[in-house]
């Protein structure tokens, strides 16, 4: 049975994954380039590192969503 709120949860599940693993890789690459006195080089690791975090766990979800078992 499918419920009408089923699409806005995974809508909501795939923003967070995004925005979630970008905003932890900004901070991440802000403190490391604190910590190192590089300026922007950590951050712009950092904002890459999330984005692909993001997407990967993004397609997880996609695929666990969908009953896609294949690797």
């Amino acid at each position: 049975m499918n419920h009408p709120l089923r699409g806005m949860a995974v809508t909501t599940a795939i923003l967070s994954h995004l925005s979630g693993a970008t905003i932890v890789g900004i901070f991440l690459g802000r403190w490391l380039d604190g910590y190192f006195q590089t300026s922007p080089l950590f951050l712009i690791i950092g904002i890459f590192m999330g984005l692909a975090a993001g997407v990967y766990g993004t397609i997880a979800l996609v695929k666990k969503f969908l009953g896609d078992d294949a690797s």
